[in-house]
């Protein structure tokens, strides 16, 4: 079985490629634009590329039995490129699959393809209501996916929440850095509402049953999430803990927050986007019983074992990317203004 996977030097990609290999997988190829760094480089084949490119694409998708479509242009990215990452990209990798035979294509979308919800649990039946370039484009890449498991591919759609683990340092590098150094760290709202994360490790096992259950089973949509959470202040609380200075989460009033992180980002000064600021005060979950029925999923992390988890890998590893910052979960996020406000935490 020949496994193709987009976006394969990303934060999710390298950990599905070990965690494939461990359950003896060989043929595994894939795209980036990213040139793939890591010791396993040796144990695939890579090509350098763009999957908005169709012929980079076909040539790097020939003989593949599997597409595990990973690509996405994050929220800190310029509009038109999240839009034609996502949505162009998508396009084309659909296209290129029903031409070439591919047996099953899984697309990893997202949760924010719910909006601002008003209910939860969310259900995989609840309306798409896309916020945002990110939001907006994720939701017309899942239309595009339903045109064409209608033309006879298999699509599985998966929404993932927020997921974290070895290798994710983006926005939750900030936190890291900070509870590493001995800080008290700043919360929006009371931190009372319970947000819901995932281990990667999780989402790859969801991902491995969506390559090995029958067609009927998986060609359908399914949320994936941690089972186990509590409160955002509870689970970053752990955090602080395990790094044993005797720091804790300090809540703030969301309204004034939110005002003045608008204002920082109108001067580019905000280390967040507006999906972050707008939903950190509020609660945010699904429903992950149908993945449970359908895939038998059954996630080993809650979210404090996720973040703990992943917060000994940064300490691990921090040394090696000090002084690196950018947009993409591979490197931290820069602090921007918050590089101020450190001094008073």
């Amino acid at each position: 079985m020949k496994i193709y996977i987009t976006g394969i030097s990303g934060f999710l990609s390298i950990n599905l490629v070990r965690y494939l290999l461990s359950q003896g997988y060989q043929d595994i190829s894939g795209i980036d634009l990213v040139d793939f760094t890591y010791p396993e480089r040796d144990q695939i084949i890579f090509l350098q590329g763009d999957i908005r490119d169709p012929e980079a694409v076909r040539k790097s998708m020939q003989g593949a039995d599997i597409v595990i479509h990973t690509a996405a242009a994050l929220p800190l990215y310029p509009p038109e490129e999240i839009y034609s990452t996502e949505v162009d990209g998508t396009r084309i990798l659909l296209q290129q699959a029903l031409e070439l035979g591919v047996k099953r294509f899984i697309h990893i979308s997202s949760t924010a393809v719910y909006g601002v919800p008003d209910h939860h649990p969310l259900y995989e039946t609840d309306t798409m209501v896309g916020v945002g370039p990110y939001g907006e484009a994720k939701v017309k890449a899942e239309e595009i996916s339903r045109e064409y498991r209608e033309k006879g591919l298999c699509v599985t759609v998966l929404r993932p929440k927020s997921f974290v683990g070895p290798e994710r340092l983006g926005v939750f590098a900030i936190f890291y850095e900070w509870a590493s150094e001995g800080r008290n760290f700043p919360m929006i709202g009371s931190g009372n509402n319970r947000y819901q994360l995932l281990d990667v490790e999780d989402l790859c096992q969801a991902i491995l049953s969506c390559m090995r259950l029958d067609k009927e089973q998986v060609n359908d949509i399914f949320n994936i999430g941690a089972a186990e959470f509590t409160t955002m202040k509870k689970d970053y609380q752990a955090v602080l803990d395990e790094a044993g200075f005797g720091k804790r989460i300090v809540p703030f009033p969301t309204t004034p927050v939110v005002i003045i992180l608008k204002i920082l980002e109108a001067f580019h000064l905000s280390p967040l986007y507006p999906w972050i600021y707008e939903t950190a005060s509020k609660d945010s979950f699904v429903s992950i019983e149908k993945a449970q029925q359908v895939l038998n999923y059954q996630p080993r992390f809650s979210n404090q074992d996720a973040m703990l988890r992943n917060y000994r890998w940064y300490l691990q590893n921090k040394d090696q990317f000090t002084g690196d910052a950018g947009v993409t979960h591979r490197v931290p996020w820069k602090q921007q203004a918050l590089k101020v406000v450190k001094i008073f935490f």
